[in-house]
């Protein structure tokens, strides 16, 4: 794609679709929109009217299947492994499956209706720079769509490759033994490949549509604009538990046939992977090259419209922290399902396999009702105390505890609402099964909420982390990144302690939870562990339940980032200034909400990996036997399973600095050819948008191909308990990875933003003192501005460096880790047939 391709002046937002011939690339000083953009509210409306009928309709057809449930049953049709203690005359829990699309259809309802909300307020063409800053936000949207639409191009390859070796294997596997020669698996690929590419592609519309919204908004106030954002957020939060509990529902309805969404998790977790990685290579490599050339070598504003990479990387915080991000947690939030409802099925029957998709149901509705209350109060409608018991004097520790109290109040009411459906689903038949699986939950409920905490705590600035980060710039950019590493490092602790005894915790009051079930049917004990793992599945469920108020407070922060871009790129008078200081102060909480989004997904990626490494035993034939850590075998996978998230990390933050490279180069030579910083000349944004489409496109190939042959290449090398191996070690060291590389960056990113706001104070002490015309204030505020000037660059260069730990390689981490696990799932009836035919395999 070269720069002939790229017109950034598209006349609307519905034609903002699609590259089309070139244009000159400037903004000019006369207006060039004077009216407001008014929706398609008929589309609106028509698809708010259908998710309303099916609602109701499922509502139906739940009240109908829970009355006449004894006339009404269909027989689980998956394939049964007789080394497994699964009870193979198990019923599809048709009512739960009815209940969870209810609550499906509920979410896109609701978020249909609060996009319309979004693209209904307006962007502020009244103006001369409203104007400006809507048309900077439609190249903005142009780029995003532009860039999704040549990545699915790449991907739909991938999908058709997959597809065609997944139809003959499974034909030659489960075909040949069930007789059922209809490639399930396969076709559950394909749509869960679909679906994950539907909810990027919703969070990248609603985010483009939602940035210059927030902008203006914060012209109003601050709080205007948290709540355009967080309504933006929430369509994406919304978008990706709606859909994902429907899709699953439906595909577990038609076919009957648990091992078959194994195929849709594959799906879901290979567009997660190269949409991340792809993403944040895009966003990173502009992001840096605008940072160092712009920030420290010109001293130039970020996001400031003379720099030729702003737009690239404003277009790289939709596709790489909101479209790459949904799909990760969309992989996430149905892995953890499929895993629960696979064990469940095998120890626990109907009741194991119904829990899950009621506990996702109930978790919608507490996320919904939780969001209600993301606002800069102690309650809906009463402000915050400047002083006492809560210390919220100033905007980010308002802010944060609006978001606290969003997550707080779904997270309580879901530990109240989970319970329950726990309770009423194993109450009948066992009252001490439904206690313990009850604990389960809340430990992975509980265990959800300290880590995101823990998070805060090194990601803002409560407990002084960013501020001691902020004065080692004083010493230079050396220190500023060892201080950084320290605060990444450290900070890996909690959540590994957290998780740890959440497992340890699920595992003995799962077994206890199984031993009881299996006793009162009188059906033979199991290995310990062997019911433990669900309820590590279930605490999993329990740390997912609440991801659409958790997903919407990450998904608003790249939307606030993007308004702040927006505003300094566009509103230059004074009277806006107090603007960028808003979108300035929502971006930082974006940080931290940001940082504790990833730590929440990897967190439950631990979780759900190792139910799915469960699972995966079962399916491939070796869990009677376990895995031995003195097999020479399974110790080979160990080592190469741990070395693999840094082989991965390291591809990708290669990729981020080649493309980088290339931004930077492309910088410097517009800056020394023409003359944009005097405002002579005007850069060519095109250019940097074009190089970080290739750049990403290119190098995001090898990683994800490492992820999807690991597994396969070991397994049938070594067998599939090498590949149980390969499992455990990546999981162990992808957890660690991936929760201090995204530490880290977001320290760093945040402890920059703490300079800036430094260095904004200093120039209006400045102001003031050579309005005064005091020569001693004006050189003491002078060297002031100096000193933090270089306290700043040094900052900056750590923010840089933190770029592709936060958003390209950190993140990426456990997708990696959920992406083997759930490949080696798919594959694990070959290994079943072969350990029949030799030892080797077994």
């Amino acid at each position: 794609m070269d720069n002939s391709e790229i017109d950034l002046h598209p006349k609307s937002e519905e034609e903002a679709t699609d590259y089309v011939d070139q244009s000159d690339g400037e903004y000019g000083e006369q207006p060039k929109y004077t009216k407001e953009p008014k929706p398609r509210a008929i589309i609106y409306w028509g698809f708010i009217i259908l998710f309303l009928v099916l609602t109701v309709l499922c509502v139906i057809a739940a009240l109908v299947t829970s009355i006449f449930s004894q006339q009404l049953t269909i027989k689980d049709k998956t394939p049964n492994d007789d080394s497994a203690n699964r009870n193979i005359d198990i019923d599809v829990p048709v009512n739960a499956i009815f209940t969870a699309m209810t609550s499906g259809f509920l979410a896109l309802f609701v978020m249909t209706f609060l996009s319309l909300r979004v693209v209904s307020s307006p962007v502020g063409v009244s103006t001369a720079e409203g104007s400006k800053m809507y048309e900077i936000s439609l190249d903005i949207r142009k780029g995003a769509i532009a860039f999704l639409k040549k990545e699915f191009q790449v991907l739909l390859i991938f999908v058709i490759g997959v597809v065609i070796i997944l139809v003959p294997l499974e034909i030659l596997t489960t075909g040949l033994k069930t007789k059922n020669y209809v490639p399930e698996t396969a076709i559950c690929f394909v749509v869960g490949a679909a679906t994950s590419a539907l909810t990027s592609i919703i969070g990248m519309n609603i985010a483009t549509l939602g940035n210059v919204r927030t902008t203006n908004a914060c012209r109003t106030s601050m709080s205007t604009g948290l709540r355009v954002a967080f309504n933006a957020g929430t369509v994406m939060g919304l978008s990706v538990v709606g859909l994902g509990l429907v899709m699953l529902s439906v595909m577990y309805l038609v076919f009957q046939n648990l091992s078959a969404l194994a195929g849709f998790g594959f799906g879901a977790s290979s567009i997660a992977l190269f949409a991340r990685v792809g993403g944040g290579i895009y966003t990173k490599a502009a992001d840096v090259g605008a940072d160092l050339v712009g920030k420290v070598e010109a001293n130039i504003p970020e996001d400031d419209p003379r720099n030729p990479a702003t737009i690239a990387d404003n277009v790289g915080d939709n596709v790489g922290d909101v479209a790459g991000m949904g799909a990760d947690l969309f992989e996430s939030y149905v892995g953890s399902i499929i895993a629960a409802c696979t064990l469940g099925g095998e120890l626990f029957s109907t009741a194991g396999i119904a829990a899950p998709f009621y506990l996702a149901a109930g978790g919608i509705v507490c996320s919904f009702i939780g969001s209600l209350f993301v606002t800069r109060s102690i309650v809906r409608f009463c402000s915050f105390p400047k002083s006492g018991l809560l210390p919220c004097a100033d905007n980010q520790t308002q802010l944060l505890w609006a978001i606290r109290k969003g997550i707080f109040i779904g997270a309580g009411l879901n530990a109240v609402v989970g319970s329950a459906i726990i309770i009423a689903v194993f109450y009948d038949t066992v009252w001490q099964t439904a206690v313990f699986l009850v604990f389960c939950y809340l430990l992975g409920l509980l265990a959800g909420v300290l880590i995101g905490y823990a998070t805060e705590l090194f990601t803002s600035n409560e407990i002084g982390f960013i501020g001691k980060i902020a004065n080692s710039g004083i010493t230079g950019p050396a220190t500023v990144i060892i201080k950084g590493l320290y605060v990444g490092m450290i900070s890996a602790a909690p959540p590994v302690i957290f998780i740890c005894i959440a497992i340890i915790g699920c595992m003995f009051l799962g077994d206890a939870a199984g031993t009881y079930f299996l006793n009162y049917f009188n059906m033979p004990t199991v290995n310990f562990g062997t019911a433990g793992v669900f309820g590590v599945s279930i605490a999993s469920v329990g740390m997912l339940s609440t991801l659409g108020v958790t997903l919407a407070t990450d998904a608003y922060g790249p939307i606030a980032d993007n308004a702040g871009g927006l505003a300094e790129m566009s509103l230059e008078d004074e009277e806006d200034a107090h603007v960028r200081e808003n979108t300035d102060d929502l971006d930082a909480l974006g940080n931290t909400t940001a940082a504790t989004g990833k730590g929440f997904a990897i967190g439950s990626a631990v979780l759900t990996s190792l139910a799915l490494m469960s699972a995966f035993t079962n399916s491939a034939g070796i869990s009677s036997q376990g895995i031995n850590m003195l097999d020479q075998r399974v110790l080979f996978g160990v080592l190469l399973g741990a070395l693999l998230p840094f082989v991965f990390s390291a591809l990708t933050m290669d990729a981020v600095n080649n493309g980088a490279e290339s931004i930077i180069t492309e910088v410097r030579h517009q800056f020394k050819t023409l003359s944009i910083l005097d405002g002579k000349d005007k850069p060519d944004h095109a250019a940097c948008v074009a190089m970080c489409t290739r750049a990403s496109l290119r190098y995001m190939i090898a990683p994800g191909v490492i992820a999807v042959l690991a597994p396969i290449v070991t397994g049938f090398a070594l067998g599939p308990r090498a590949v149980g191996g390969l499992l455990g070690g990546s999981i162990s060291s992808g957890f660690l990875l991936a929760v201090t590389l995204s530490n880290a960056g977001g320290a760093w990113d945040n402890s920059k933003k703490h300079v800036e706001g430094i260095k904004r104070q200093v120039k209006k002490e400045l102001a003031r003192a050579q309005e005064s015309g005091d020569e001693a204030e004006i050189a003491k505020a002078e060297k002031r501005l100096e000193e933090v000037t270089e306290q700043h660059k040094a900052t900056v260069v750590g923010d840089t460096v933190g770029d592709p730990f936060k958003d390209t390689s950190g993140p990426s981490l456990n997708i990696l880790i959920k992406l083997m696990s759930v490949i080696s799932l798919v594959i694990a009836p070959l290994f079943a047939v072969l350990g029949e035919l030799t030892e080797w395999y077994k």
